[in-house]
């Protein structure tokens, strides 16, 4: 679909956005009035280092006038922005009101509005988002024969089968726009994407409505003067899904379900419920539910009301991943796939790196788990998981682990909180950070550790520290304590934010790999 400045305005104007157009001395409402309105733009971006002959300029953020510099010279068409920068470019400026809800609006117009030749999922929740996801991206693939591509807090998929790292848990909308352009073009049917709060709270998913959508659970999390200053304020943003969705799948069992509830109805939106139940009478009692298989303890049998369609062993440990893969059916037959489906076997194949990822030392004695959790709950989960699963063993539990700078800082207190109270030692290492000195963070979080049983010490170096910690488990080992490592926050990602830029990193579930002299796969 073409984009002019002249169908732009007219956009932006339906959607009550637009305040005037400003080419020179002229102020307008009326792009015909501005030479060339009708010329389609040849590009969409964000960053002024990507200006071409005939690009269209979001300017977002803390834009500055200087940053313009140049771009006359490299053939800006115009801008789009909250503010009049005609001072530093001769490109006529369409002023907005808001301009990441116009990028969103004029991003989808530019790319031919793909979402409308997909069918579109979006995964929101405190916890599981990336799981269901993949899940769900298996059970659609194996029923459309590839053809689903997948925006994660860990990769993007755009052809069913490549995986490249993802920079955001919901990407820029024009880059999510333009993705969306490119799966189709890869013969993509299906789209399933994990929607954080950022998301809503930026309006990076603004004007896009999703065929169907998931609400999983909430509990605190990204609390901090960058991202949301309150619970409220993300619980209200996470909410923005049910109003923005053609169905709801709901985990009965969420925090809030009845607000979340409310919502749907006052948007008009049906309501599907999914739970993780004991037994089977209980699970017939909730729309998609997954419950123990009384015959084999490492299968759960889901059911779709009440009908089972299917027994899995999940590759992903943990009744919470069950209750995921309860949900992933529930999206996915709402998303047209058939109950009687063989494509739901699918989910018995997931892996996700970094996701629960179980490793045992040959030497014996030792199991490391490396995982994505950073914060209370996702914490929690995994040490109670544990506990349980090892119960017979009374192993000793290291957690390693660190927190994030900057932002989410509640994370800090919610780590050691969801911990303290079973592990047996804590080691504090370095996370991601940009401004805030990691040392700080660090010392923070021991402050925050009130069990004297607990001990911690603090090797900023991550390899170091985990590296530590085995050390310390052989050790442990040879005199008969059984030991399990949680290394925890950085999951499968190669890198450490250090003041703000990537620096390369081994990785978690790679060091630990080195350290056990198991090859990988």
């Amino acid at each position: 679909m073409t984009l002019t400045l002249r169908s732009a305005a007219r956009l932006l104007d339906e959607h009550h956005l637009l305040r005037e157009i400003i080419a020179g001395d002229l102020w307008t409402l009326d792009a015909t009035q501005v030479t060339g309105s009708d010329e389609p733009f040849a590009d969409v971006t964000y960053d002024t280092r990507s200006v071409g002959d005939g690009t269209l300029l979001f300017c977002k953020g803390n834009f500055k006038p200087e940053y313009l510099r140049g771009v006359d010279d490299r053939g800006l068409a115009a801008y789009v922005a909250e503010t009049d920068f005609s001072s530093a470019t001769r490109a006529p400026g369409l002023i907005v009101d808001d301009v990441r809800k116009a990028m969103s609006l004029l991003s989808a117009e530019f790319f031919g509005r793909p979402q409308d030749e997909l069918t579109v999922i979006g995964i929101t929740g405190t916890k599981g988002k990336t799981t269901t996801a993949y899940f769900a991206q298996a059970v659609l693939n194996a029923h459309s024969d590839g053809r689903c591509a997948l925006f994660s807090s860990v990769d993007n998929c755009l052809d069913g089968h490549t995986y490249a790292e993802s920079a955001l848990t919901t990407p820029e909308s024009l880059d999510a726009f333009r993705m969306m352009r490119e799966a189709v073009s890869n013969g993509m049917r299906y789209l399933v994407m994990e929607v954080s709060s950022q998301a809503y709270k930026v309006d990076r998913v603004y004007g896009l409505t999703f065929d169907v959508a998931a609400f999983l659970n909430i509990s605190p999390d990204h609390i901090s003067p960058i991202e949301h200053p309150t619970f409220e304020d993300y619980l209200h943003c996470k909410r923005q899904i049910a109003y923005n969705c053609r169905a709801l799948v709901l985990g009965e069992d969420c925090d809030h379900a009845d607000l979340i509830r409310q919502d749907a109805a006052r948007a008009g939106v049906p309501v599907t419920a999914f739970a993780l139940r004991d037994d089977r009478d209980a699970g017939s009692a909730v729309d998609f539910a997954a419950v123990p298989d009384p015959s084999d303890p490492t299968k759960y049998v889901f059911l779709d009301h009440g009908t089972q369609v299917g027994d899995f062993a999940l590759e992903l440990e943990g009744g919470f991943n069950a209750a995921n893969a309860a949900t992933a059916i529930a999206l996915t037959r709402l998303a047209g796939v058939p109950a009687d489906s063989p494509a739901f076997a699918a989910i018995g194949h997931v892996r996700i790196s970094g996701r629960m990822e179980r490793f045992e030392d040959p030497n014996g004695g030792v199991v490391a788990y490396v995982d994505y959790a950073h914060n209370y709950v996702s914490t929690k989960t995994l040490v109670d998981f544990v506990l349980r699963k090892y119960a017979d063993r009374n192993p000793k539990l290291v957690l390693v682990t660190g927190s994030v700078g900057d932002k989410a800082v509640d994370r800090r207190q919610g780590i050691i909180d969801g911990a303290q109270d079973h592990v047996d030692r804590i080691i504090l290492t370095s996370e991601d950070t940009v401004h805030e000195p990691m040392t700080a963070i660090l010392d923070e979080m021991r402050g925050y550790i009130t069990n004297p049983r607990v001990s911690c010490s603090i090797v900023l170096d991550r390899v170091a520290a985990i590296e530590t910690a085995v050390a310390e488990a052989r050790t442990d080992a040879q005199a008969g304590r059984f030991t399990v490592l949680l290394v925890i926050g950085k999951g499968e990602e190669r890198w450490i934010k250090v003041n703000g830029k990537h620096a390369p990193y081994e990785g978690d579930g790679h060091v630990i790999r080195r350290l056990f002299g198991i090859e990988r796969h």
